[in-house]
């Protein structure tokens, strides 16, 4: 039985792997211990910039809070890849956790985060069926619209 490499199937959806992130702080991508990979907060950076900046529900729309939140995903999966080498190690998505950058009025940060979620459903199969904490914030670094963090599990 041979194991689906989730870069394929990224490629059959029309998407693939950012070039990895450095970090802009005093942290690393993502840490290895025991068979639990820990990836720090990812913003919606592509091609070394800010995707989106602003408020989801008032400067981001709720499909740009979307993409954005697809945009830090496939940042997750690249910091994963960049410390266990290959996908197809991961033998599941174990959670995720959204920071929204929400005005006062917006309640649909689960709206936002599902996008995210299901493209580590799409990605992984059941495999990537996660606990998760959607949650709204007044700020996040950047002015950025969300920021992810997801916790897997590895072979």
């Amino acid at each position: 039985m041979s194991i689906i490499n989730p870069e394929d199937v990224l490629k059959e959806i029309g998407l693939e792997l950012p070039e990895t992130a450095k970090p802009v702080g005093s942290y690393t991508l993502a840490v290895k211990t025991g068979n639990l990979v820990f990836v720090s907060g990812q913003l919606p950076f592509s091609q070394g910039r800010l995707k989106f900046k602003g408020k989801v529900g008032k400067e981001v729309s709720l499909e740009e809070g979307c993409k954005a939140a697809e945009t830090c995903a496939l940042n997750i999966l690249s910091a994963v890849k960049w410390l266990i080498s290959d996908l197809r190690k991961v033998s599941r998505v174990v959670q995720l956790v959204g920071y929204i950058n929400s005005s006062e009025e917006f309640t649909d940060q689960s709206k936002v985060l599902n996008c995210a979620s299901n493209l580590f459903k799409k990605v992984f199969g059941e495999k990537g069926v996660h606990s998760r904490v959607a949650v709204g914030v007044n700020t996040l670094p950047l002015n950025a619209p969300l920021e992810l963090s997801a916790i897997f599990e590895v072979k």
